[in-house]
């Protein structure tokens, strides 16, 4: 079993986190915080396998949870999670000896690709495959504006065509089931689609794959 501990101030987000980690047969979540300090202080007597850390957080942020866990815990893996894709954030995770940099709106499936690859001691760290990441964000600015969504219709389009379902989209959002599920039908609206397939499909012609 592969443990993780978690620290990320928007409490929302680190839960939604939390639930895609555990529906994994071979990860659970030990602990989830919201500033490094009280992650770095249960792990100093915690023993854990991965270490997955926003950048920005009060008290001490990623990059002081990151020389804490290379100088005091080697052997401890450390995933940043972050929503900035900026050349200059990312070289200095290298540069700090960062295991593995992943957007905070990378798939789920990308996300666990990572905490796997990092526990069997290989990196993950490509800034081409990270500013892909990006780049799909930018076409989903083109196909709320084509197709006159709201900015929360567009989250949740990215969220269904990740396979979430509606009761962990809410959660994620802070939305209540049926607010989410109203979303979609004025999202399947907007699209013209009357189907999860066929709004699937409406993203594949907006080339929103990779």
């Amino acid at each position: 079993m592969i443990r993780i501990a978690i620290a990320d101030d928007h409490k929302l987000f680190a839960k939604g986190i939390e639930g895609i980690l555990e529906d994994e047969h071979d990860l659970t979540v030990v602990g989830v915080f919201p500033n490094g300090k009280e992650l770095c202080d249960y792990i100093s007597e915690n023993p854990v396998d991965i270490v997955l850390t926003d950048l920005n957080m009060p008290i001490m942020d990623g990059f002081g949870v990151l020389n804490y866990c290379k100088e005091i815990h080697p052997d401890f893996k450390v995933v940043i999670l972050s929503m900035y894709d900026e050349e200059k954030i990312y070289k200095q995770c290298i540069d700090q000896r960062a295991d593995a940099f992943i957007l905070k709106d990378a798939d789920p499936d990308e996300l666990i690709f990572t905490i796997h690859e990092v526990f069997e001691g290989r990196h993950v760290l490509n800034f081409d495959r990270v500013k892909k990441q990006a780049l799909q964000g930018a076409y989903f600015d083109a196909f709320r504006v084509k197709y006159k969504l709201s900015r929360r219709e567009t989250e949740i389009i990215h969220l269904i065509k990740d396979g979430i379902q509606n009761k962990e989209i809410a959660l994620m959002l802070n939305l209540s089931k049926q607010t989410v599920e109203t979303h979609r039908k004025n999202i399947h609206q907007k699209l013209q689609v009357s189907s999860r397939i066929e709004l699937v499909n409406k993203a594949h012609e907006m080339n929103l794959y990779p």
